[in-house]
């Protein structure tokens, strides 16, 4: 996969490819033929090439040697020009030492020296107390258990405190092997046949490649040479045809240099390719000079080992802004097609408004790493979101130079204003500023609703929708488990009623004393007396183990939302305009064309403004249907946890 740079901002190009920064290096699921990679000395030969002459020549003449020369290959000369480092076999170790290497790490003279430090000690102390508890040491020091203890103790030191190498000498032993066998095949030497032997062996042969496998990963780093008087460094990577590199380029002059390491890909579980790195070679294949699409078309055919010549990255990276995985709810929608900011167009992660996204990276803090809820697999890499503050930066910016131009054309036609509307002017632009009122995301958590404490269902819809039928059905159908909560009055109560069961009965100070402190989550006055639902009426419906059902208007979720009832609302979305036509005729209502037009216009409305806050849409084009598919979400709380703004659970 990959792009080019233009500071954040895609122009108009001849040709399409100029229109991105960067480019991914190869795309999910392309096909490729297999690329051999070249031989495995190739790419250090091609690096000593840089530093050095060619290797000279062996000697003609020493091919009939009988002992094995290290001078006959590169390889060998460089290791036997190195001191001995590794771990040694303790095995051999008590054939090899002689008794005076010995005489200093004898655990049995350890123990005599400290008895006979004791003994003089002793005879120093003048207290009962301490005589006896060196009396006691004594007779430790004595006992079997405690001298075979010490001499495993002794042991374990002396193989920790050895030198171990901190890593591998080369990632080349199959091919070192391959080399002694060319050389040992003229000798006739008893020692040289055995070697030769023990190297054709298949258990060794196996040993040998399973090390330079291992090998690889660690001694990546240290493969560094010269490139041109360049700092240089060689890095192998398996590339599969179902696993994408996972990497974008970007142009910088004539060079080809890492432009994003992408989550999910084999760059980024390698660990080895770094942002910021310019690509010298590919597979011997040089890249300098190279346009970033030619750079794609060659990865996308390539397959298998993958051999990179880098000059490492000279930037120093800033620490990871968030490592742990962050789970948020999109409040707005969003397509990468229609983003001309999108630094990589091919990673742009397409989602809407109440999707549940996974950023794994914000090392970005413009373009974050995520994937969409549910699409993990059919997702190989992560694709790239605007982060939070870029996205409420530039919405700021668009709404702001939006208000100034509807200024500008306000004043062709109002020359002049008053105090009062210039000062009205500057207070929306200063509001406008505000980044917060940006919907971006909202941080989530997994939550699973106690057995006895169940959530609260919110059904929001406009007028003639049919969320209060649904709660009405809810209510008869199972009044054992479902229940409203006991709304609050000012009104005096009828002959009938009884507080607490029909209403809660309250003086309008009181009532306004609630009110002020938020106590309600609704409340409205009907023939100049207050109405209202408490949280703490709701909260008494949790309490009892059953489900508080509530049919609230949208200026109630905020309130709603902010409490500790964890509600779950569902949008009731009205059909096509003639099947909610139909359906009221059904009841024996004949509202106006108008009027039906007004409910659809009046659900896309609350939708557009609300829609982040529903957890579930259900749209009633058939009650029975609609009916049943609310009863199957209430269900699932029981058995499924849901998201909830992670702010609810703190």
């Amino acid at each position: 996969m990959i792009t080019s740079h233009m500071n954040g901002f895609v122009q108009d190009a001849p040709v399409q490819a100029q229109g991105h920064r960067e480019r991914a290096v190869d795309c999910p699921g392309d096909e490729g033929s297999l690329v051999k990679p070249a031989h495995t000395t190739g790419p250090m030969e091609r690096i000593q090439h840089y530093q050095e002459e060619l290797r000279k020549r062996r000697e003609a003449d020493g091919h009939g040697k009988l002992d094995v020369d290290p001078n006959a290959s590169l390889r060998l000369r460089k290791l036997s020009q190195n001191p001995k480092v590794g771990i040694d076999n303790p095995t051999f170790e008590g054939k090899e030492k002689t008794s005076g290497d010995t005489c200093s790490q004898d655990p049995v003279a350890d123990v005599e020296e400290w008895q006979q430090a004791l003994k003089w000690t002793l005879r120093c102390l003048t207290d009962v107390q301490s005589q006896q508890d060196a009396e006691l040491i004594m007779q430790l020091l004595s006992t079997e258990d405690f001298r075979a203890a010490y001499s495993v103790y002794k042991a374990v030191s002396q193989q920790k405190s050895r030198v171990s190498p901190t890593s591998p000498l080369t990632v080349q032993a199959e091919d070192l092997c391959q080399e002694v066998q060319k050389i040992l095949q003229s000798s006739q030497q008893k020692e040289g046949l055995e070697l030769q032997n023990l190297l054709t062996n298949p258990h060794v042969q196996a040993l040998m490649q399973a090390h330079d496998s291992v090998a690889v990963q660690e001694m990546a780093e240290e493969s560094v040479a010269q490139y041109l008087g360049e700092t240089v460094k060689l890095v192998r990577l398996e590339k599969a045809r179902d696993t994408p590199l996972g990497a974008t380029v970007r142009n910088d002059v004539d060079s080809v240099v890492v432009s994003r390491v992408v989550k999910g890909g084999t760059a980024e579980s390698s660990g080895l390719l770094r942002e910021g790195d310019e690509i010298l070679e590919i597979n011997g294949i040089s890249i300098r000079g190279k346009h970033i699409n030619e750079v794609h078309d060659l990865l996308q055919q390539m397959h298998g080992t993958l051999t990179f010549l880098l000059i490492p990255s000279s930037q120093i990276k800033p620490a990871p802004h968030r490592q742990t995985v962050m789970h948020v709810r999109a409040h707005f929608d969003y397509d990468p097609s229609d983003d001309p900011f999108l630094p990589c167009r091919e990673l742009g992660l397409c989602f809407q408004k109440g999707d549940i996204l996974h950023v794994i990276s914000q090392d970005d803090p413009n373009w974050w790493q995520a994937y969409r809820d549910g699409d993990e697999e059919n997702q190989p890499l992560a694709g790239l979101i605007p982060g939070k503050s870029f996205h409420q930066q530039r919405e700021t910016l668009k709404k702001n130079l939006s208000d100034r131009n509807r200024q500008q054309q306000e004043k062709h036609w109002y020359p002049k204003k008053s105090k009062k509307q210039k000062k009205k002017n500057v207070s929306n632009f200063s509001r406008n500023t505000d980044y917060e009122d940006v919907l971006t995301y909202e941080e989530m958590s997994l939550y699973h609703q106690p057995t006895s404490r169940k959530r609260p269902v919110a059904l929001i819809g406009p007028t003639n929708s049919g969320h209060d039928e649904l709660r009405r059905r809810l209510l008869s159908v199972q009044p054992e488990k479902f229940a409203i909560a006991v709304p609050h009055t000012t009104r005096t109560p009828r002959i009938h009623e009884r507080n607490g069961y029909e209403y809660h009965f309250v003086s309008r100070t009181a009532f306004e004393n609630d009110l002020a402190s938020g106590k309600f989550i609704e409340f409205g006055e009907f023939e100049k007396n207050l109405y209202g639902t408490s949280s703490d009426s709701v909260r008494d419906v949790v309490n009892s183990g059953r489900i508080c059902v509530l049919c609230l208007h949208t200026r109630s979720l905020q309130v709603l939302r902010s409490s500790s009832l964890k509600p779950f609302i569902v949008f009731i979305a009205p059909p096509s305009q003639e099947r909610l036509r139909t359906l009221l005729a059904r009841d024996g209502k004949t509202p106006k064309p108008d009027e039906v037009k007004k409910v659809i216009e009046k659900s896309r409305e609350m939708e557009h403004s609300f829609g982040h806050f529903f957890d579930a849409t259900i749209v009633n084009t058939d009650p029975d249907q609609a009916f049943h598919q609310l009863r199957r979400l209430i269900d699932k709380l029981d058995t499924v946890p849901q998201w909830v703004p992670t702010t609810w659970l703190n």
